[in-house]
């Protein structure tokens, strides 16, 4: 059988079509529609397979990301890579993502060759490390069988990452609380060290958690039937490197939400406290007022 981790990352390693040309498979996880993470990944992988025309090695330092329409998880979705620039130490890609004859994302992406300079960097909030942390316990059959079929999937599902929050929250029962979480995570299996599989499997965990936060002050949740919630744009910023197959820290907040729509941030830290990675995402947060009220 195959593992969870295995097929993320197959569908993270897409299908070149042309030299530009990309096509990737979808994957049902429970989400209404496709997984935003998922776009977020498999367009970093298709702009880091077009820097063969950089000559010298760049990694990629920066992704700025808009979701314009729903992704449809029964078929796949080509990637289009128009290669903008390859200037002397920086390249920039755009990447389109194209379903059913429309444009459902587009992001740009730049990357940088190695170089010296100054640094300095926030310090990781202290927190227990992860592995004295008690894994989420499992949602009891009963509380499980009564839930939307989708969510039931989402919720009992063994996905190829491992969350561990420093403050849980019950998110089928939400209670109002200030608008930030910690959280560690790590993908449950080791896998090879190629930094750009690193990246890309970062980018499509850092759409998990995120815009949650917004909705802490509130007390609702994803999971509600009465609340809507989409990601609207994704920004990631790579720092420094890492592996995302040992522990990093999720340290996110959410200064405003106005306008039914909500802001998030997040630091990501290795396990040694080094920021890695930096986040920030707007989305769509719409409550339908209960008819019994």
């Amino acid at each position: 059988m195959t593992s969870p981790v295995s097929e993320l990352i197959d569908l993270l390693s897409l299908e070149r079509l042309e030299d530009n040309l990309f096509r990737g498979q979808s994957r049902d996880i429970g989400t209404k529609y496709v997984f935003g993470g998922q776009v977020l990944g498999q367009a970093l992988s298709a702009a880091q397979a077009t820097m063969d025309s950089a000559g010298e090695p760049r990694a990629a330092h920066s992704l700025h990301a808009y979701f314009l329409r729903a992704g449809d998880i029964e078929h796949p979705i080509v990637y289009n890579v128009d290669r903008t620039r390859d200037g002397g130490s920086f390249s920039v890609r755009r990447v389109t993502a194209i379903q059913h004859g429309q444009v459902i994302f587009f992001c740009a992406a730049s990357f940088q060759q190695e170089e010296q300079g100054v640094e300095h960097q926030m310090s990781m909030p202290e927190v227990p490390k992860p592995e004295d942390l008690a894994p989420a316990p499992a949602i009891p059959l009963d509380v499980l069988a009564k839930l939307p079929t989708k969510v039931q999937r989402w919720l009992d599902r063994t996905g190829p990452f491992e969350f561990r929050h420093i403050y849980p929250r019950d998110e089928l029962n939400p209670t109002k609380r200030p608008p930030f979480q910690q959280v560690w995570f790590r993908l449950s299996e080791k896998v090879g060290d190629a930094p750009e599989l690193h990246r890309a499997l970062l980018a499509y965990a850092s759409d998990f958690q995120l815009l949650g936060t917004a909705t802490f002050p509130h007390g609702i949740s994803y999971y509600q039937p009465n609340v809507a919630m989409a990601s609207l744009d994704h920004a990631l910023w790579f720092h420094r490197p890492f592996r995302a197959d040992d522990w990093l820290l999720y340290a996110i907040d959410s200064p405003t939400a106005q306008n039914a729509r909500g802001l998030a941030r997040g630091l990501i830290y290795d396990r040694d406290g080094r920021l890695v990675a930096s986040t920030v995402q707007e989305g769509m947060i719409r409550v339908v007022p209960d008819k019994k009220a």
